[in-house]
């Protein structure tokens, strides 16, 4: 079976984007006078869209209030929302094969829990416009990841059929939201979670490598 259309998630997928997170989250939590964490504490921070990471990190040091919380993510969206790419790198050899995924005619989208502005952004500064064939944020009135929705829509929007797509990520909410579109899910272990996660919670297959994705342009299941 030929794949038409690989879904990518954002953070960890498509981007090595922790450290960025790490960086503008702790200045938050210095300007609030709170205790900031390591970059790999991220890791487990993020995946479920920004007000969620926020919400985490105060939890996280039993700092949580809704006041404090409104802001710190105030400050943490401002920040980002200025320069999203800033210590963000693609993972390497992951440019390369999609080059690649694009020359075999497939087509090549992003489906991420952050804001739609910033991972907009931060694609194309990276990528460069235009380079992803389509790309959803998080966006108003859409829910967030594992609703699959917005992975829905993409599919809609190509016009073709579950089967002949695949959606990659690498956390468990990645791994849930292509299992509950009914589409064939990859997880991958170049970003923010491990094998059993990702194996835990659906995963179809699980790649070490981008180059791997090549592989998956012609399936054969059953």
């Amino acid at each position: 079976m030929k794949t038409r259309l690989m879904i990518f998630d954002l953070d960890g997928t498509v981007l090595d984007t922790v450290t960025t997170i790490a960086h503008f989250c702790n200045e938050a939590l210095i300007k609030y006078g709170l205790k900031t964490f390591p970059v790999e504490r991220y890791k487990y921070f993020a995946g479920e869209g920004a007000k969620k990471l926020t919400e985490n990190i105060l939890t996280a040091q039993n700092a949580y209030n809704e006041d404090l919380h409104i802001k710190l993510f105030d400050y943490y969206m401002e920040s980002y929302d200025k320069t999203p790419a800033y210590l963000t790198t693609i993972f390497k050899g992951l440019k390369e094969t999609l080059d690649e995924l694009k020359k075999m005619g497939i087509k090549i989208a992003i489906v991420s829990n952050k804001p739609h502005f910033a991972t907009l952004s931060v694609t194309e500064e990276l990528y460069g416009k235009g380079y992803f064939d389509l790309i959803f944020g998080q966006r108003e009135n859409v829910p967030l990841k594992p609703d699959p929705t917005a992975v829905l829509e993409t599919v809609s929007h190509f016009k073709v059929k579950k089967e002949e797509c695949i959606y990659v990520g690498d956390t468990s909410t990645d791994m849930i939201t292509g299992k509950n579109a009914g589409i064939y899910t990859v997880g991958v272990l170049w970003g923010f979670r491990d094998e059993n996660e990702l194996l835990e919670n659906g995963a179809d297959k699980v790649i070490k490598s981008p180059e791997e994705l090549l592989e998956l342009g012609i399936r054969n299941e059953g």
